[in-house]
Order: C-alpha cells, then structure tokens, then sequence
C-alpha cells in the first residue's frame, strides 16, 4: 500500500526507555516486506547515532541514517543559509556539539550573535533569556527546532521548546523567523530526501495533530495517528486536523497496511 513508512518517536515507537507493545514487530515486517522505514523526532536533545542506538537497544536495528531530527534538520539549514554564522544556543549540550561538529561558531557575546537558536532545553534560565533578548535586540535572527508545547514521557508530558520560544518573544516583541521541525516543509523535505520517494508513495504515524498529522496533510502525505502519545479520543474529536487512519497503537499498523 505504502513504499515508505515515517514514525514519530516519543510517544509513537516508545515513550522514555519503553518500547510501546509491538512496535518492534511491525518494523521488522515492514522491513521484510520491503518497505523503506525511517524515524523521525522533533526533540534535539540527542544525536542521531543516540537515537538510534536507543533504537537499536530496544529491539529495532537502527542506522543513525534512518533518523531524522530537529537537529539534523537545523544544522544542514544553517549550512545553506549561513554556513559561517556566529550562533548563540538556547539547547542542552548534545545539540551545540552537534552545530560545532557541523563547523559554526558558539558565542554568548550579543555583538557577534547573528542568530539565536533555541530548542528544546531543561537547563533554560534567566541568563539565557537575557543573552538571547540582547542578541534580539541587536538584530540577531530568531529562529527554532520545533514548536512542542510539551514532549511525553513515561507517566505524562513535561514543558518542551515552544516555553522557550515563547518566554523570548514575550520578551523581545519579536516572533521566532523560522521553525525547522515539524511541521515545517523544511523537515518533510528532508525526510523525502533521505527516502527517494514522492509524498503519494509514503504515510507518517505520529501523535500530535498540530506537528504529525498537519506536516503530512499539508504536505500531501498518507497520515496515521496512533493515541498512545499525546492525543486521546476527546482530542481527536474536537480537532479540525484529520488524520487518515486512527490507531490504537503502532501495533495495528500491522492489521492495516502490511500486505
């Protein structure tokens, strides 16, 4: 039915270091039957080796080329748009190793900063949201990972980058330029890239409306929302954002698209 299959991660494949129940099986059919499977996260606070390591650990073989984040997906649009930019980071370690990796700049001096780049960070404070309002006020460019309100974990959700983004427009009057991640067609193009196939071969499975299921719609892919994440029955009746197929969880994905 599908050539390629694209799954959200937190609270779709698993939910902090628990394998939602099948998940692992319905990969491996997927992958036998011959279809194309990658990952896709919005979080930046992991590389992708550590995904998919985690993966990996779990019970689902994963190459680091199958994962696609919000990482990912800043660094290489900030190669291509200013590749010798001088940053200042709102995130947690793991993600400013990966823009130095990938050759830029880290100041926290607000007269060299030329862009901001905030994501999701549980070491945010007032120090950070004063460097990056001064950098603002400037003339440093804005822009962010992803717009989560909140990441699921085992047991509930905790606050993710959308607080951060909010916390510096509020203070500098200013709106983020551009968010990479989900639903951004900057990230489905890139998910695209990696697979070599046209949006009408593939489906994404995630659970969040607003990220998942309108980055697909909008970008004329196959959507399934699976409610073992954040989005419950009561949710998805009272949205305006329609996915294409409902599942309880990854597991039925196997009842209805493996054959």
């Amino acid at each position: 039915m599908f050539k390629g299959f694209i799954f959200d991660l937190d609270g779709t494949v698993y939910l902090s270091d628990q394998l939602i129940p099948g998940a692992d099986t319905v990969i491996r059919q997927l992958r036998e039957t011959g279809r194309k499977v990658v990952f896709l996260s919005n979080k930046p606070l992991q590389t992708r080796e550590n995904y998919a390591d985690k993966l990996t650990r779990l019970g689902i073989p994963t190459q680091p080329d199958e994962v696609i984040n919000s990482t990912f997906v800043m660094t290489n649009y900030l190669k291509k748009i200013a590749p010798q930019a001088r940053l200042f980071v709102v995130g947690e370690i793991p993600f400013v190793e990966e823009l130095k990796r990938a050759g830029f700049s880290i100041t926290d001096d607000p007269k060299e900063i030329e862009y901001v780049v905030v994501a999701f960070d549980r070491t945010f404070d007032y120090q950070k949201l004063n460097i990056a309002y001064q950098s603002i006020k400037l003339g440093a460019h804005f822009v962010a990972t992803n717009p989560d309100r909140t990441c699921p974990v085992e047991g509930g959700e905790i606050p993710d980058c959308a607080g951060m983004i909010a916390a510096i427009e509020a203070v500098t009057g200013k709106k983020v330029e551009v968010i990479v991640g989900k639903p951004s067609p900057i990230m489905i193009q890139a998910v695209l890239d990696v697979l070599g196939l046209r949006p009408e071969d593939c489906i994404l499975i995630g659970d969040r409306l607003e990220t998942d299921i309108k980055m697909g719609r909008e970008s004329g892919i196959a959507t399934g929302i699976v409610l073992t994440g954040v989005t419950d029955e009561k949710t998805l009746k009272g949205s305006s954002i329609h996915p294409d197929f409902i599942f309880q969880s990854i597991a039925d994905v196997e009842n209805l698209l493996i054959g």
